[in-house]
This record gives structure tokens, C-alpha cells and sequence, in this order.
């Protein structure tokens, strides 16, 4: 959130990037290779700012105060929480060295009425630019203020194509710097996707906006003065999910949860499976994305076709299932589960 304008108050996290700066620039010169791990790591939460890698991903936490946490799970995934003793968090998984990848992502992201991102976010040297593909965000856009020079449209939506400047500011190399933000801020907010990097890259390049060499690439949760949570599965690629979808953290006061997985997939068509735990009487919230529609369920009592959709129990179980017609979009709707 670090635009000229200042409601995001921004100045003070990029801090966080100070201690990435030999990992990123390690990765960058060659002399270091990530390697998954041979073993799963167990979760680990984070409450004080940390730079690494876990489970195979790069990470970064960084917070200036209150209680902001971040949860690293297994292989990309992440869960965090803030509430409003916080004044400035970021965190999220990636890679300690940016590229024109495609990333896909997918989860929960619940920022309500507060000022927060969900974004791709990283910096290049040479010049040295902070870039931000932001998927969803809260009440504030990040488009406020900066210099809007088109548009571009890919992975199922349309991006404005923005850029700010910052002067006497941190950054990666120091305390004061001058740099350029560009932006690609998603006029339909989604949290779960892909982001093909490249038609981003190459849009920006044809506004004139170049990048330099690449430090970190990270899928970043970030919060300002404002409350929130989110749990996010983040990996490289364009055509495969998870084998098991994030599970979205029970509302308070409930043990309820639901996960997704891959069923059929045609031309046109995808299934996907529900399992709830936890209670046997439950409603399951899924979160269909643009122009994807329910064509068929089964085992569930499910109410809506698009948009937001319902699923009760209705005596056959705890596992359900449905069809989504796709409509060009493959994203997997957001799952939450409460107890009824």
C-alpha cells in the first residue's frame, strides 16, 4: 500500500523488505538454489517479523505493531489474523525470486469494510520498481491517486494499469529512496485465481513501464489499521489446483469445517467435492466466480445457481458434491463453513 496517497500509511512497511535483501539477493546471482523440502515441516505462526523458507516457499512476515499473526502450513499455504491494534501488516508465501510465472492461488480472504490487499506483490532493481497485482481488496482502491494508463484483460478479468511514485521512502536498497509503483489492480475482485505474470509484465511494458532484475515474488495478505483474515494456498502454474482445497477457519464459537476437492473435469464443466466435519448440521457458503453458474448437486440441499451459494444437509451425509459450468472462468469458488 505504498502510494502517494496516504491512507495506507505505508511508509514504514517496507522495512519488512530490508532483511529479505541477501536471501533475494543471493537467489538473484545464482549461488543459491530453493529446493523443496525432503520432509513436510510442521505449521509454524509468526508474531514477530521473519523472513525464510518453509515447506518449499519463501516467506516474509513483517508487522510495526498489535496483534497480527501468520500461520505457515503445508506447501504454499498460509492462514493469518489481525484486528485493529494492528497499525501495519504484511505477510504471505512466494518466492524469493520473481520471474514471469504463472502463480494460481486459492482460498479465503475476509477483509469486510477495512483497508486491505490481496495481492501479488514484488520489486526489481535496475530500476528499482514495487509491483502489485492485487486480486481483492477492502474499502480502500489502491488505484486512488496514482496515474491510470489503460487497461489490460487476462485470466478471466479486466485490470487497470496504474502508477504512482514514491520519494524519500524505504525500500529494499535504504531508508530513502525514489522509485516507481506499478500497478494492476483487478476491477472484479476475486481471492482465489491465476495470474499469468507475464501478460502483466508485458502490459506494463507497453505503457511504458519497464521492470528491472527481480528480487521476491510473494502472494501477500496486507492490513492497515483495520481487522481481518485470510487462508491462502499459493503454487506455480496455470492448470492444476491443490489436490485438497484450504480449509476455511471455523467462525468463532463453531468447530465447523468444509474442503474442497478435484472431481470430473470436461470441456466445459467441473465437479467438485465437499467434505464437512465437525457438526452434522451445517451450512456450507461457496463463492462462485464470474460467470461460472451450479448446474447440478447431489447429497446436499443447495439453494442459488451463481454468486454466493448455499449447501444443508438433507439426510445424505456429510459429503456432497457439484457441477460448476465453468463459462471460460477455472477458478474454485471460496468454501466457509458454520454450524446451523
Amino acid at each position: 500500500m505504498n502510494h502517494t496517497s496516504t491512507p495506507p500509511g505505508r511508509r514504514s512497511r517496507i522495512r519488512l523488505l530490508l532483511g529479505a535483501m541477501c536471501a533475494a539477493a543471493l537467489a538473484v546471482s545464482g549461488t543459491v538454489v530453493a529446493a523443496p523440502s525432503a520432509h513436510a515441516e510442521a505449521d509454524r505462526t509468526l508474531t514477530q517479523n521473519a523472513t525464510g523458507t518453509h515447506n518449499g516457499y519463501y516467506f516474509s512476515f513483517w508487522k510495526d505493531s498489535g496483534n497480527a499473526s501468520m500461520t505457515l502450513r503445508a506447501d504454499g499455504r498460509y492462514s493469518s489474523s489481525w484486528d485493529r491494534s494492528t497499525n501495519n501488516w504484511v505477510g504471505g508465501k512466494g518466492w524469493a525470486t520473481g520471474t514471469r510465472r504463472t502463480v494460481s492461488y486459492s482460498g479465503s480472504y475476509n477483509p469486510g469494510n477495512n483497508n486491505t490487499y490481496l495481492a501479488l506483490y514484488g520489486w526489481t532493481r535496475n530500476p528499482l520498481i514495487e509491483y502489485y497485482v492485487v486480486e481483492n481488496f477492502g474499502s480502500y482502491n489502491p488505484s486512488t491517486g496514482a496515474q491510470r494508463l489503460g487497461t489490460v484483460t487476462t485470466d478471466g478479468g479486466t485490470y487497470d494499469i496504474l502508477r504512482s511514485q514514491r520519494v524519500n521512502a524505504p525500500c529494499i536498497d535504504g531508508n530513502n529512496c525514489t522509485f516507481y509503483q506499478y500497478w494492476s489492480v483487478r476491477q472484479s475482485k476475486r481471492s482465489s485465481g491465476t495470474i499469468t505474470t507475464a501478460n502483466h509484465f508485458d502490459a506494463w511494458a507497453r505503457a511504458g513501464l519497464n521492470l528491472g532484475n527481480h528480487s521476491y515474488q510473494i502472494m501477500a495478505t496486507e492490513g492497515y489499521q483495520s481487522q481481518g483474515s485470510s487462508d491462502i494456498t499459493v503454487w506455480e502454474g496455470g492448470s492444476g489446483n491443490p489436490t485438497t482445497g484450504p480449509t476455511t477457519p471455523p467462525p468463532s464459537g463453531g468447530n465447523c469445517t468444509a474442503v474442497l476437492s478435484a472431481g470430473e473435469r470436461w470441456g466445459d464443466r467441473f465437479n467438485l467435492n465437499v467434505a464437512v466435519s465437525g457438526t452434522n448440521n451445517w451450512v456450507v457458503t461457496l463463492n462462485l466466480n464470474g460467470g461460472q453458474s451450479i448446474q447440478n448437486s447431489w447429497n446436499a440441499q443447495v439453494s442459488g445457481t451463481s454468486g454466493t451459494v448455499t449447501a444443508r444437509p438433507n439426510g445424505n451425509g456429510n459429503n456432497f458434491g457439484i457441477t460448476i459450468m465453468a463459462n471460460g472462468n477455472w477458478t474454485w469458488p471460496t468454501v466457509s463453513c458454520q454450524t446451523a
